[in-house]
């Protein structure tokens, strides 16, 4: 049994180390050389002017997006101080142009994917997109399997007669008996 187990749990470390490395993000790159980073006089443009935001925008962005006060509500519907401020920074965001898959990646670089109310389906996190639905098949196959066993057992005795003779003419002499 210990050995059984111990296999186990190497198979489940194996997986979440290969899944780990493989949701980690890529190495960064080595930085620009200065002069690289300077931009061109010309090719500087203005500031984008400041587009109005619908507050539908602020609550589906906030909607992703986990508080990490309360930790099982959204930024929408957390009422705490810092899920306010979270939306008053998604709503400024938004207001300066970024889209709202920029302001979700904002939020995801500050406080890691751990934000997010639904992961991402890609490395480790795949597992929780997948295994739910894995454990239903193989639930379906374990009840399949066992109720087609049993129906082979039941098939494969032999049927026996439920009374023997003498308790047959017993009964109908009985009967007979209660009949005027």
């Amino acid at each position: 049994m210990t050995r059984g187990f111990a296999s186990a749990a190497a198979a489940v470390m194996l997986v979440a180390v290969v899944g780990w490395a493989a949701a980690a993000p890529p190495p960064a790159a080595a930085p620009p050389a200065p002069e690289a980073t300077k931009p061109a006089p010309a090719a500087t443009k203005p500031a984008p002017a400041a587009t109005k935001v619908d507050e539908q925008t602020v609550h589906e962005v906030a909607s992703q997006l986990r508080c990490v006060v309360c930790q099982n509500l959204s930024v929408a519907d957390s009422p705490s101080e810092m899920a306010n401020q979270m939306r008053g920074i998604i709503r400024e965001r938004l207001q300066a142009g970024n889209t709202p898959e920029q302001v979700v990646a904002y939020f995801v670089d500050k406080y890691g994917e751990w934000v997010l109310l639904s992961p991402r389906p890609r490395g480790f996190n795949l597992l929780v997109w997948v295994l739910p639905f894995a454990a239903t098949a193989a639930g379906l196959v374990a009840v399949l399997l066992l109720a087609r066993r049993w129906s082979r057992r039941a098939a494969s005795q032999p049927v026996r007669e439920a009374i023997d003779p003498a308790t047959r003419e017993r009964i109908r002499r009985e009967m007979a008996e209660l009949e005027p």
